[in-house]
């Protein structure tokens, strides 16, 4: 899967992506921290790329409507998160990655756990 993995992720995310087969880029690496959510997301678009982060914006379907894009990942971290809960939840997004494809929906994920937005479609 191809995946971008936003600023506030670090490199142990990208690590652990890479490490489990899919293509990473961060937003770092392409020099993307100052872009702002609509900007990231447009080059998510451009590059078949699927957006993961913690920024909760992202997890607004009305703002960004997961079916327009090739998938949205919000990672849900506890209160005073310690770097295990982090890998813990990188895990489960690579465990929900192997299962299904995130293309065209939104997934939010927290520890062991990941929950998929349906769109009311009446």
């Amino acid at each position: 899967m191809r995946l971008k993995l936003d600023e506030n992720l670090g490199a142990h995310g990208a690590e652990l992506l890479r490490e489990a087969g899919h293509d990473v880029l961060t937003v770092p690496e392409q020099n993307l921290c100052s872009a702002s959510d609509k900007e990231l997301i447009d080059v998510c678009h451009s590059e078949k790329r699927c957006l993961v982060t913690l920024d909760l914006d992202f997890g607004n379907p009305l703002l960004f409507k997961p079916e327009e894009y090739y998938g949205i990942a919000v990672l849900r971290l506890p209160p005073r998160p310690s770097p295990e809960a982090l890998h813990i939840i990188i895990r489960t997004l690579i465990g929900g990655l192997a299962q299904e494809s995130i293309e065209g929906r939104l997934w939010i994920i927290q520890p062991g756990r990941i929950r998929e937005y349906l769109a009311n479609n009446d």
